[in-house]
């Protein structure tokens, strides 16, 4: 018997245009491989609203795209109330944007929370580090903690759909 028939996950980080969409075209891409698209949504917000409507950082782009995965058609926009009934997971970059997930989640929604980083499983590496005001490298190192993270994530997802 199915838990589910279908799930939705949200990845956020504060302004929608370096990590959160990063995560978003990696698990897209690896929900396409394990057989799973059409039955997981994936989506991205930030929590602020300092880039609505604006494509992801070129730096994020170009990284993402160096390992096959596009973000061209992505908009950034800002986390909803709606957000929190819509998903069943909302995943945080880092403890920043956890707190202000908490700060507007209501109760009854706050066990949906959790970080992107959670399935590596190590404390000292819960936070995807912001890329934004460093150099290239830095959005390598975004994709490479997300792709580990996401190869988790579709793991558990699996079992919640199983």
């Amino acid at each position: 018997m199915k838990n589910k028939d279908k799930f939705s996950v949200l990845m956020v980080c504060m302004g929608n245009i370096c990590r959160s969409p990063t995560a978003e075209a990696v698990m897209r891409s690896q929900l396409q491989a394990a057989g799973l698209c059409d039955r997981v949504e994936v989506d991205s917000a930030g929590t602020h609203a300092y880039h609505v409507g604006e494509a992801p950082d070129p730096r994020s782009c170009a990284a993402a795209r160096a390992r096959g995965y596009d973000l061209s058609a992505l908009r950034a926009r800002q986390v909803v109330a709606a957000d929190f009934s819509r998903f069943d997971l909302l995943l945080a970059a880092d403890r920043d944007n956890m707190a202000q997930l908490r700060g507007i989640c209501p109760e009854n929604q706050s066990h949906k929370l959790d970080y992107i980083l959670s399935p590596l499983k190590d404390p000292s590496r819960l936070e995807v580090p912001d890329p934004y005001y460093g150099g290239v490298a830095g959005f390598d190192r975004v994709l490479d903690l997300i792709e580990l993270a996401c190869d988790g994530w579709i793991a558990s997802i699996k079992d919640r759909l199983a």
